[in-house]
């Protein structure tokens, strides 16, 4: 057989063990820039006339394909000429997407034909029943058109004379498993990688697991997934060219009714059609039912959810994509990465269903260079051996050398558990994997699934506290922990001094108790007493916070020190409101203690946060929520806290281990307070 003449090693295994059933993925970009089909369409195509690695056979077949895709392939734009060659012919194969409906008033199915704008064209109930995501959305198909008008009859003159999904026959999974055998890990990490369109040599080890990643909803049942990240690094593709069993909805606007289940219709919806329901563009999801969040949250904990009477069960994974805008640096300082949510979807408990969060940031941007030109398994061919292994479970692998430590509860449990067996399945559908496989697949899935938690934490505070994800190797007894590389480097409260009158503590929105960190920096000149601020919102309790602050200091600056006296000073002070909490309040001690600092010259002890607040007359307020305060502080990089001594009593509700992460500086007044907080004895 003449081989071509660019064929790697890898190729070469893959049409040796897979022949037949691989292709050429340039052919399919090179035929595609030119067709607005799915991959899997033109997969099927070139499937029946390329799948070879003789180059004069393949040639022969991408013309055939091209052929097929002129002749019978209807783009929008010539869709009347189609129309005629049907009624000129009276019947022609066309390639086209096709759905369907149910007409209640004549009692039959009628279909739409998208690019050739064919709509109420009569289809036999046998397609509907054999082909049920007709109903849902629509499938590709080969089309026999055929023209019969009459005068006497109402409706379209076009009738499907036969209708065929594009899709293989059969699949033989022995074939797919026993091939596998021949592959070693990384080489069958790059033949994914292929199958999906993309060169492996050509991106970092990382990238290349968050593309396998991208594929475990479609061998996972009811398997819930998050990616974010930058635009054009293709989050959305294999949802929506892979395989005919995935649906993506753009924009994100849905229903009940057509995610779930028609009640009018007692038809179940696209969870009980598909195997993969993608939303691109996460901002953009909108429910128009009002428990259709509440719907969803119940479908995602148990692959169930009840119309009316009935209590109905779906196999869909559900994906959920969509773009962060700026720096994740940024972001994971000053809010969460689930933020591009709707507001009505930032719920801890919808976020806790999540199994796993990929981090699209850390794929880079496709370029040319980043798409390949071998060889790699026809798209639908793969999606079939995908959808057979749905069937498997691989989760009890773990249990075979590891234990899942103390900080994962039953729902961080049954998220890795899901996450490693759909890896282990797409990478090991043989099974024979071994210890040192499990582990990787098993630190991929912690660190997915803690990205859920430390967002969660960020947004349900101390409930979700155990975030310090670790597993046990049953061979040596020792504990591995695993962390989220966007957590580490650079904290918000930086190591060493802050300038004088710079300081950073906890303060509270009015009305709903949110809290927030939020940074006090003062510019101390030579002056008459003048104080003004800016950044703390509007609003007359803060303007009282603030006066009050002000008039303490002008009274009591004498018992701190007597080298300053507050009429030698212009002062104007910043607040920095890092969490977005817009009105500000229990700022009264930070900007007291700002004041006494900026104007001794003496700077805040490094690393430092001021908690509590004051009353009229100088009395200490203790911290509302000391557990929240103490979270939000550590994970900005406090390593001091300034506490009033009235905080002891809340000691017994938080967990030692958050105590102990602080050195803590106790005080019983005002001007105590501002001595521990500038280190003086």
């Amino acid at each position: 057989m003449k081989r071509n003449g660019n064929m790697n090693e890898l190729d070469t295994k893959l049409n040796d063990y897979y022949g037949g059933k691989v292709v050429r993925k340039d052919l399919t970009k090179s035929i595609k820039e030119g067709a607005n089909v799915p991959s899997y369409v033109l997969e099927y195509l070139l499937g029946m006339y390329c799948a070879t690695d003789n180059e004069d056979d393949i040639e022969q077949g991408v013309s055939m394909v091209k052929q097929v895709l002129a002749n019978n392939f209807v783009r929008p734009d010539e869709a009347e000429k189609i129309k005629s060659k049907i009624r000129e012919r009276g019947r022609y194969k066309i390639i086209d997407k096709v759905s369907a409906k149910l007409n209640e008033k004549t009692d039959r199915y009628e279909g739409d034909i998208f690019n050739i704008n064919i709509h109420g064209v009569v289809i036999d109930d046998s397609y509907v029943k054999k082909y049920e995501k007709l109903l849902c959305g629509g499938i590709w198909c080969i089309i026999d058109m055929e023209y019969l008008y009459d005068e006497n009859i109402k409706g379209t003159p076009f009738v499907i004379g036969s209708l065929k999904p594009i899709q293989m026959p059969a699949t033989d999974m022995e074939d797919y498993v026993e091939g596998r055998k021949h592959f070693t890990l990384n080489e069958w990490i790059e033949v994914i990688c292929r199958s999906v369109g993309m060169e492996p040599t050509n991106l970092d080890e990382k990238t290349r697991w968050h593309l396998v990643a991208r594929m475990i909803p479609f061998v996972e049942n009811n398997y819930n997934l998050c990616e974010l990240g930058p635009r054009g690094t293709g989050k959305s593709y294999v949802y929506d060219e892979l395989s005919p069993y995935s649906i993506l909805i753009s924009g994100g606007q849905t229903t009940v009714a057509n995610l779930f289940y028609n009640m009018g219709k007692h038809q179940v919806g696209l969870v009980g059609t598909w195997d993969v329901v993608a939303f691109d563009e996460v901002a953009g999801i909108h429910m128009n039912d009002k428990d259709g969040i509440q719907i969803m949250k119940g479908y995602m904990a148990n692959g169930s959810f009840s119309r009316g009477k009935e209590s109905i069960n779906a196999n869909a994974s559900m994906v959920f994509v969509g773009n962060i805008n700026g720096s994740i640096e940024n972001l994971v300082k000053v809010s969460h990465l689930l933020s591009p949510f709707p507001k009505e979807m930032i719920d801890t408990a919808f976020f806790d269903r999540f199994h796993h969060y990929l981090p699209g940031w850390e794929i880079p941007k496709f370029r040319p260079e980043h798409f390949t030109d071998a060889f790699g398994f026809i798209s639908d061919y793969f999606s079939e051996c995908l959808r057979e292994l749905r069937k498997q479970n691989f989760g009890g692998a773990i249990s075979q050398y590891f234990r899942l430590g103390k900080d994962l509860n039953q729902r961080d449990t049954i998220a890795v558990k899901r996450t490693v067996s759909g890896l282990l399945k797409l990478l090991f559908p043989d099974g024979s994997y071994e210890k040192e496989d499990v582990r990787k697949c098993l630190e991929y899935a912690l660190v997915g699934r803690r990205r859920i938690k430390e967002q969660l934490k960020k947004i349900g505070g101390l409930e979700f506290y155990d975030v310090h994800f670790s597993y046990i190797d049953l061979e040596d007894g020792e504990e591995h922990f695993v962390s989220t590389p966007e957590s580490g480097g650079s904290a918000l409260i930086p190591e060493g001094e802050l300038q004088p009158g710079s300081l950073y503590t906890i303060a509270h929105q009015p009305g709903d108790g949110n809290i927030g960190l939020v940074r006090l920096d003062l510019q101390a000149m030579a002056g008459n007493g003048k104080f003004t601020h800016t950044g703390f919102g509007s609003g007359s309790a803060i303007s009282d916070e603030l006066k009050e602050a002000v008039n303490y200091v002008r009274s009591n600056l004498s018992r701190i020190t007597q080298s300053a006296k507050f009429t030698d000073y212009e002062l104007h002070m910043r607040a920095t409101d890092i969490n977005g909490l817009g009105t500000l309040e229990g700022l009264e001690l930070a900007v007291f203690i700002s004041l006494v600092s900026g104007m001794t010259g003496r700077a805040v002890q490094p690393q430092m946060c001021v908690l509590g607040s004051m009353s009229i007359g100088g009395t200490i307020i203790p911290t509302g929520d000391l557990a929240g305060a103490l979270q939000i502080a550590q994970d900005a990089g406090a390593k001091r806290i300034l506490i009033p001594v009235a905080d002891m009593l809340q000691y017994g509700k938080v967990p030692a281990d958050l105590i102990a992460k602080f050195s803590l500086e106790v005080y019983s007044d005002l001007v105590d307070a501002a001595f521990k907080a500038l280190g003086i004895k």
